[in-house]
C-alpha cells in the first residue's frame, strides 16, 4: 500500500522506515515524535501519571524523561524511579539524588550505593555523610 510522505509528499510505502526523497523517518505517518518507547497512565496523583514508562527520543535526539509517581526510563523523575538517571522520593537507579537511594552513585539522605553522599544514613564501598564532607573544607 502506498502513501504520501508527510514532508516532501513522495509516494511511499507505509511501511518505510524513512522517505527515499527527503529522509523522513517513518514518512507514511501523519505524526511522529521520536524513537522509542513510551507509556504514560491515564491515571493520575498529584497530576502526575501514576506510572509513566520512558524509554523513548524525541526526532532531535532529546530524550523523553519518565515522570510520574512511578517513573521508569533512562532518564527518570517521580515518587517512586527506576532509571539511569533518577530524581525521586525513592530511586533505584545508578546516578541518583533522592530521598532514598539504591545506587551506582548517589546523592540521598539514606542510601546503599558503591559511592554516595548521604544527610542521615549510608552504606557502600565509599559513602561519607554530608556533613563530614563539608567539615574537610
Amino acid at each position: 500500500m502506498m502513501s504520501k510522505c508527510r514532508e516532501c509528499h513522495h509516494q511511499v510505502s507505509a511501511d518505510a522506515v524513512a522517505c527515499p526523497g527527503c529522509g523522513a523517518p517513518y514518512p507514511a505517518r501523519a505524526k511522529w515524535d521520536g524513537y522509542g518507547f513510551e507509556y504514560r497512565s491515564d491515571t493520575t496523583l498529584f497530576g502526575l501519571p501514576l506510572l509513566h514508562i520512558s524509554f523513548k527520543y524525541r526526532p532531535n535526539r532529546t530524550p523523553v524523561v519518565a515522570r510520574g509517581v512511578i517513573a521508569i526510563g533512562q532518564f527518570a523523575c517521580g515518587g517512586l524511579t527506576l532509571s539511569q538517571f533518577g530524581i525521586g522520593l525513592i530511586s533505584i537507579s545508578q546516578f541518583t539524588v533522592a530521598g532514598f537511594a539504591l545506587a551506582q552513585f548517589a546523592l540521598a539522605y539514606r542510601l546503599i550505593a558503591q559511592i554516595g553522599i548521604h544527610v542521615q544514613e549510608g552504606t557502600g564501598q565509599f559513602v561519607i555523610r554530608l556533613a563530614d564532607l563539608l567539615n574537610r573544607f
